[in-house]
């Protein structure tokens, strides 16, 4: 994984569960992780392995959907010769209904 998150950057992720009552929509995305056409956006972490966001795999708005996410897993994630997931090291947390891919997603 280039760009790996750093524990303090993780521990201002709300811990797994704690906006289960917010809708999708209103859910802030506190990071966000591409590699080609694919993005996870990371709503809330357990302090170990297990995120908890929504994911749009190769562009399928139509297939999207929140779940959980693995960070072990993308940082194995490894394309064609030496393509890795990415972390958005300029992502500013925003409400998911913002953000255009999500929206088309929620429709």
């Amino acid at each position: 994984m280039w760009n790996p998150p750093t524990v303090k950057q993780l521990a201002k992720i709300p811990s797994l569960y704690s906006t289960e009552e917010t809708p999708i929509a209103d859910k802030i995305v506190k990071m966000h992780f591409f590699i080609g056409g694919s993005d996870w956006y990371i709503f809330e972490y357990d302090g170990e392995d297990l995120f908890f966001g929504y994911v749009i795999l190769n562009g399928d708005t139509d297939m999207a959907e929140a779940g959980y996410i693995s960070l072990s897993e993308l940082k194995g994630i490894k394309v064609g010769f030496g393509l890795e997931v990415d972390r958005d090291m300029h992502w500013t947390p925003i409400k998911a209904g913002e953000i255009d891919k999500l929206k088309a997603c929620m429709v």
